[in-house]
């Protein structure tokens, strides 16, 4: 029998995947799983210094890597990066899985990620940057999910919650 997370989280920058996902996994009393953070292991580096020192393209094809790996062995909560959506390969993936896209609005999106501190696609207009993000990605995240949340104003504890209630058989 394949292991398989009980639920990807997926969503902008900001949405609060990793937030999100590390509270929700808590009340489950599974383990959280983060592609980003197993990225930066794997390259023994910050995603930043990725894109600096390889550039996008050499992050998404370890991103898609991360991905597939991360839904082949991981049984608890997974997030999956911002980006991970814009390859065919990751979405494709994804289906039969269940996938909780965290909707967010710009407004709440900004003040999250602090208009891009460490965050290489936001590093030059921020704001404009990230809107741009967001509406490009947003169709995607929908085709992907098999839930919406929507994330504005509302702290990670009711987020799980209301994520944890969705999982219940």
């Amino acid at each position: 029998m394949s292991t398989r997370p009980i639920c990807v989280l997926v969503g902008a920058p900001g949405a609060g995947k990793t937030t999100v996902g590390t509270a929700l996994a808590e009340a489950l009393g599974v383990d959280f799983r983060d592609t980003d953070a197993d990225i930066e292991n794997l390259a023994g580096k910050p995603i930043p210094e990725i894109f600096v020192d390889e550039g996008e393209e050499h992050f998404r094809t370890l991103e898609r890597a991360a991905v597939a790996a991360a839904l082949a062995s991981h049984a608890g909560v997974l997030a999956i990066g911002g980006g991970a959506v814009l390859a065919e390969e990751n979405r494709a993936a994804l289906i039969g899985h269940t996938v909780v896209h965290l909707s967010v609005e710009l407004p709440d999106a900004v003040k999250r990620v602090g208009l891009g501190a460490g965050r290489p696609l936001l590093a030059l207009n921020p704001r404009a940057t990230l809107k741009h993000l967001m509406d490009q990605r947003r169709p995607l995240y929908a085709e992907v999910a098999t839930a919406t949340v929507v994330t504005d104003g509302r702290t990670p504890e009711e987020l799980a919650a209301e994520i944890a209630a969705l999982l219940k058989p």
